[in-house]
C-alpha cells in the first residue's frame, strides 16, 4: 500500500527545497538531490540480456529492473542509489543454500505436470544488499559546464554514533516520501520474497530503509535491513550514518517462543 504525503509549499519554501520541474519525481534541497523512478517490472527481452549478465536463469517473479531511487550530494559527488541489478549481484555472490521446503508444498514450484521440483539454489532471493555507492569527480570544463572524471567506491568507517531515532520522531513536515519496489517474488504461493526502500526528506535531514523481507510458510521469517540518516549541514563533505541489522527466526521457534 502507497502512503501519500501532501505537500505545503510554504514548507518547500521555509526548507530552501523546491521539487524537480522537469518530470522527474523528487526535490532538491540543501545541496542534494534526491529522485525516485518506478517503472514496470521487465520484460522478456530484458531479462534474457541479465541472465547473460548474472549468468544466472533463476530470478524473482517480479523484478523492477528500471526502478531505482538515487540521493546525490552536488558539491561532494557522493551518490548513492538503489536498484534490482545490483541486489541480485549480492545474491548471486552469496549464494546461500537452499530453505528447505515443506514436502507437501514442493508440487507447487513445478512448472509443468510431473516435473520434479530440484531447489538447488537461493530460490528466496535473500540478499546482503545494503545500496550502492560512488563518489563522482568533475572538474571545471572553461565554457562548457563541467566534465565527468569518472567515479570511485565510497568507503564506509566503523563509528560509535548511530541514528538519532529520538529526532526521527520529531513532528516535521515531510517535504517528499516514497516507496520503490525492487523486486517481489511470492515463491509460488508459499509465503514472500521482497526488497524495497523507502525515503522520507525532512526540513533537517533525511532518513531511508531499504528493507529485505522474506516469509518462507511454516519454515521461515528473515528480515535484513539497512537505514541511512544524513543532516543537512553547509559541510563540503556531508555525514551519513549508515546501520544494518539482519535477523531470522524458524516458525518452530518463533512458536515456542509464544507458548
Amino acid at each position: 500500500m502507497e502512503v501519500e504525503v501532501e505537500v505545503d509549499e510554504k514548507d518547500l519554501k521555509a526548507a530552501g527545497a523546491e521539487m524537480f520541474s522537469d518530470g522527474r519525481l523528487g526535490l532538491r534541497i540543501h545541496g542534494w538531490e534526491i529522485e525516485s523512478c518506478k517503472r514496470p517490472i521487465l520484460n522478456s527481452r530484458n531479462l534474457q540480456q541479465w541472465e547473460e549478465k548474472l549468468h544466472t536463469s533463476h530470478f524473482p517473479e517480479m523484478v523492477f529492473g528500471d526502478s531505482s531511487l538515487f540521493l546525490k550530494h552536488v558539491k561532494s559527488g557522493i551518490k548513492i542509489h538503489f536498484n534490482a541489478f545490483d541486489a541480485l549481484t549480492g545474491w548471486k555472490q552469496e549464494a546461500l543454500p537452499p530453505v528447505e521446503v515443506p514436502a507437501a508444498a514442493k508440487w507447487k514450484f513445478r512448472s509443468k505436470p510431473f516435473q520434479q521440483v530440484i531447489l538447488d539454489y537461493d530460490y528466496t532471493f535473500t540478499t546482503p544488499y545494503c545500496g550502492s555507492q560512488s563518489l563522482e569527480i568533475e572538474k571545471e570544463k572553461h565554457g562548457r559546464g563541467k566534465e565527468s572524471l569518472g567515479s570511485c567506491t565510497l568507503c564506509w568507517e566503523d563509528c560509535n554514533e548511530k541514528i538519532d531515532v529520538v529526532s526521527l520522531a520529531l513532528k516535521e513536515p515531510i517535504l517528499f516520501y516514497d516507496e520503490v519496489i525492487l523486486y517481489e517474488d511470492e515463491l509460488a504461493d508459499s509465503g514472500v520474497s521482497l526488497l524495497t526502500v523507502k525515503v522520507r526528506v525532512m526540513p533537517t535531514c533525511w532518513f531511508l530503509l531499504l528493507r529485505f523481507w522474506l516469509r518462507v510458510d511454516g519454515v521461515l521469517m528473515r528480515l535484513r535491513d539497512t537505514r541511512m540518516h544524513c543532516i543537512f549541514k553547509d559541510d563540503a563533505n556531508p555525514i551519513i550514518l549508515r546501520e544494518s541489522c539482519w535477523r531470522e527466526a524458524t516458525f518452530q521457534a518463533l512458536s515456542a517462543g509464544f507458548r
